[in-house]
């Protein structure tokens, strides 16, 4: 089977095709790519396929693209909270 792995750097992006056994895991396809030879330090915590979260042991089709996630430097939700009470105190302050 076809398959490819995807991994992204904000200055880099990774990108790797590869033929794999049926009933190959996405962690076994991980271990088996080229991602890991070029990026030896990478922790692999989330992955998907086609932008949907999978675990490890799911088991690939013909076609399938393991997307490989960075963790977030900043919850969004977070980071929207920060907005709003900038926002507030801005607010106030022009009052």
């Amino acid at each position: 089977m076809k398959i490819e792995v995807a991994y992204a750097l904000p200055e880099k992006q990774y990108l790797f095709a590869q033929e794999v056994e049926e009933g190959t895991t996405v962690e076994q396809a991980l271990q088996q790519s080229k991602l890991l030879k070029e990026v030896p330090s990478l922790s692999i915590d989330k992955v998907g396929i086609f932008a949907q979260l999978v675990t490890m042991e799911t088991v690939l089709k013909d076609g399938d693209r393991i997307e490989v996630y960075r963790p977030l430097k900043a919850d969004p939700r977070d980071r929207r909270r920060q907005k709003v009470q900038e926002e507030r105190s801005e607010s106030k302050t022009r009052s």
